[in-house]
């Protein structure tokens, strides 16, 4: 069934055949909705001395921000620095027309701090990794229509 074809596995793709996968399916998405609009988002935090403490890298497409890494330095966490971030990662989104945001985080990070910042819980996947939990996470930014 597949004798006419060569199929390779690597775990160091080819910048330029990673990037025609990504464009084929994003051709195939403009089919059934608009562009997505991504841009990437990136904010870091320096102390005094210039040294990198925490940062948050993510985006925003289809009028969502995502967060794929919030971390902070052991130091100089509980000191209001990652609701700084966050608040400012939330802020931006909005200014590019975002009016949700999502992420995901492990039960032995921070879910409780999402929390207290409006995230709610949408979805659970459990034994990721072994033992733990992925907790799959959402906010509105902006109140809804009419109300």
């Amino acid at each position: 069934m597949f004798s006419n074809f060569s199929i390779t596995m690597t775990d160091t793709p080819p910048q330029d055949l990673w990037r025609r996968v990504w464009d084929g399916l994003a051709a195939y998405n403009l089919q059934f909705a608009p562009a997505d609009g991504h841009q990437a988002l990136a904010i870091f935090a320096h102390d005094a001395d210039k040294n990198l403490v925490g940062g948050l890298l993510g985006g925003t497409a289809w009028s969502w921000l995502y967060i794929n890494i919030l971390w902070l330095d052991e130091a100089v966490r509980h000191q209001g620095l990652g609701q700084k971030l966050l608040t400012m990662a939330e802020q931006e989104a909005v200014r590019r027309g975002c009016r949700h945001a999502y992420f995901d985080t492990l039960s032995f990070q921070a879910r409780g701090f999402y929390e207290k910042n409006g995230y709610i819980v949408f979805a659970v996947l459990n034994d990721f990794p072994p033992g733990h939990k992925k907790y799959f996470m959402k906010k509105n930014l902006m109140p809804a229509h009419g109300g």
